[in-house]
């Protein structure tokens, strides 16, 4: 099991001064359930060096081991866990009930390996994630002839009926809601008996950059996907390489330790920090140059340094959604209002991530206002009080940044971090007290089964 993350109200901590730290952050969730999906469908076992040990990643490991998959944690270099060896097993096995808990990629990823399985394969999610926009994903996987029983309802619990394998062909659908619609069919396509064309028809499509993500992963294992047209993605059938895999830091869970810099003032360091990355929190280094920090990358580390103040902006966040609640904790403290836009898909993430930031901060006495498709923040002077993270990591952090420079902000669920950063109530800790590295921390290693 990853780490314990303590539940319950949590006294989020005020700097008294500013931070002068050094933050390692574990693994990228996003590039952890990748990879583990295609070490899963490789052709030869993979290793997977500094991965994420989280909720998430916890659910992602339970379902393939569900499935039959060869799940060994075997000691490694990381600083937060022990590296995990997949063993592929051809095909899956079914029967099998999978407790997608909050993870959208566990629901979008394992439902497209459900036709694989030779029996039925349920999933379901925690309460809190039923809602979370599936009907997409179970039209294009009926096209591509994945047998799926969802009682009418187009949303999780839903059977996936295995067959053993899984046609493919051409499939047409609106991935608006989420991103992982397209990235889950793309990570299965090159065992589909004839691979696939994928066409988006919509007019948007957020969270480019997790594409591009899904896109370098399998080019690294082999699978060249072709792109005719900006929307359009074609994956030929066949064999999925096994390969030894370095995890990234996860630069959009660094994202409140460098915005702590500007609300705190002075600088933190996150080490690590790649030369290039998919990641959307890559970004990071311009949005917050744009609203008012300093930004370098140096001897593979960003460090973030306040500027003299914070700057109010109009941003367009759609490749970049997850970044929305720390630039929103950013923005409260600007000195001109700020619209954040292209955001409208949040609404479906962990909570409609929009209406819940804007109802946390006007609990606070601050001013933000809902937009069809974004937030417009203006600054006003804040009060503490109860900040609610909504069962959703990202509003968890969000208070712990407000609470940077407000005293009396009360998180009421700290431990929702543990969906994809177990470590972040100490490390936050540590930050604040400038101890050095925050690295030391190590999780207690998932058991193997």
């Amino acid at each position: 099991m990853p780490a314990k993350t303590p539940r319950g109200a949590w006294a989020a901590p005020t700097a008294t001064g500013p931070l002068r730290a050094t933050v390692t952050v574990p693994g990228s969730k996003s590039l952890t359930n990748r990879e583990l999906i295609l070490a899963a469908l490789a052709d030869s076992p993979s290793r997977l060096s500094a991965p994420l040990h989280s909720d998430d990643s916890a659910r992602m490991v339970d379902a393939l081991r569900a499935l039959g998959v060869g799940i060994e944690l075997v000691a490694g270099t990381g600083r937060y866990g022990d590296d995990i060896v997949v063993t592929p097993k051809w095909p899956l096995g079914g029967q099998a009930v999978v407790d997608c808990g909050q993870a959208g990629t566990v629901m979008r990823f394992v439902a497209a390996l459900g036709g694989f399985a030779k029996g039925d394969i349920t999933l379901t999610a925690h309460e809190s994630a039923l809602h979370r926009p599936m009907g997409a994903m179970i039209k294009a996987l009926r096209d591509v002839g994945v047998d799926i029983d969802d009682g009418g309802h187009w949303a999780l619990p839903f059977t996936v009926r295995g067959h053993g394998h899984v046609r493919g062909g051409e499939v047409v659908m609106d991935a608006g809601a989420s991103s992982q619609f397209v990235s889950g069919l793309l990570l299965a396509a090159p065992r589909f008996d004839v691979g696939l064309r994928l066409i988006h028809s919509g007019e948007r499509l957020p969270s480019i950059p997790h594409i591009d993500m899904t896109v370098e992963a399998l080019a690294h294992r082999g699978v060249h996907v072709e792109r005719p047209a900006p929307g359009e993605w074609v994956v030929p059938a066949g064999p999925i390489r096994g390969k030894d895999v370095a995890i990234e830091p996860d630069l959009s869970n660094a994202a409140p330790f460098l915005g702590a810099a500007m609300i705190a003032g002075g600088s933190v360091t996150v080490t690590g920090w790649p030369v290039h990355s998919t990641q959307p929190g890559a970004m990071l280094t311009d949005i917050l140059t744009l609203m008012g920090a300093r930004a370098v990358r140096r001897g593979g580390a960003l460090t973030v340094t306040a500027g003299s103040r914070i700057q109010g902006v109009d941003l367009d966040l759609s490749a970049a959604g997850e970044l929305t609640p720390t630039i929103f904790a950013l923005a409260a403290f600007a000195d001109a209002p700020t619209t954040l836009y292209g955001i409208g898909h949040i609404r479906g993430h962990e909570t409609d991530r929009i209406a819940a930031l804007v109802g946390e901060l006007r609990g606070l006495g601050g001013e933000a206002h809902e937009l069809e498709d974004g937030i417009r923040i203006v600054p006003r002077e804040l009060h503490g009080g109860r900040w609610r993270a909504h069962h959703d990591h990202r509003l968890a952090t969000t208070g712990a940044l407000v609470g940077l420079a407000v005293p009396g902000v009360e998180v009421d669920d700290i431990g929702t971090t543990a969906k994809t950063m177990p470590e972040f109530p100490q490390l936050w800790q540590k930050m604040l007290a400038g101890d050095g590295d925050t690295a030391s921390l190590a999780p207690e290693a998932m058991q193997a089964s």
